[in-house]
């Protein structure tokens, strides 16, 4: 037993709170002086660790973008450079059919400027057309059909850009009057 005073072993049981299982359950969970300090230190780490995460995150995402846009754009004019030399080899064939020289051919054609960097490849080819009945005479026509092929690296490379462009050329010759009536 106790050897204090009856009256003094109440006052300490009223400041010391209604019971003591309650004060140490408190301290437990945290609200205690000592452990309340140490609880927040701590999630201040875990909150610095989740920002570090979700900035490295977007950096990481802004980095994969960059990326893909560069080759995007690297890849786009690849494609305009393609373009403009099959425009090249359809003018070059244009040229030559105007001149009459454009017949059955396929040829290998490289502008200056495109050397080493494209393939292309002019075909041309010849077709008669019906007699055209004008009032200068009888006039021969005939359709040129020239396809201009511009590759750049192989096919299966990033780099791989590749333009067909086509177009058709219509020349009139003139008939030699005795052909066209079967006088020999």
């Amino acid at each position: 037993m106790s050897t204090m005073p009856p009256d003094l072993r109440r006052d300490t049981l009223r400041r010391s709170g209604p019971c003591p299982r309650i004060d140490t359950a408190q301290k437990h969970r945290g609200h205690g002086p000592l452990l309340q300090g140490h609880k927040q230190r701590g999630f201040g780490l875990v909150a610095a660790m989740f920002l570090i995460i979700v900035i490295a995150g977007v950096i990481a995402a802004m980095w994969r973008m960059s990326v893909t846009q560069t080759a995007t754009n690297t890849l786009s004019l690849q494609q305009a450079r393609a373009y403009q030399a099959a425009r090249a080899g359809i003018e070059w064939g244009i040229s030559s059919a105007l001149a009459g020289t454009c017949s059955e051919v396929n040829l290998p054609f490289t502008p200056d400027g495109f050397a080493g960097l494209f393939r292309i490849d002019v075909s041309c080819s010849e077709e008669a057309g019906p007699p055209d009945l004008s009032e200068e005479g009888i006039q021969n026509l005939v359709f040129y059909t020239i396809t201009s092929e511009a590759e750049y690296a192989s096919v299966g490379s990033p780099d791989h850009a590749y333009r067909q462009l086509q177009a058709v050329v219509e020349r009139a010759e003139e008939a030699e009057q005795g052909s066209e009536t079967g006088e020999d």
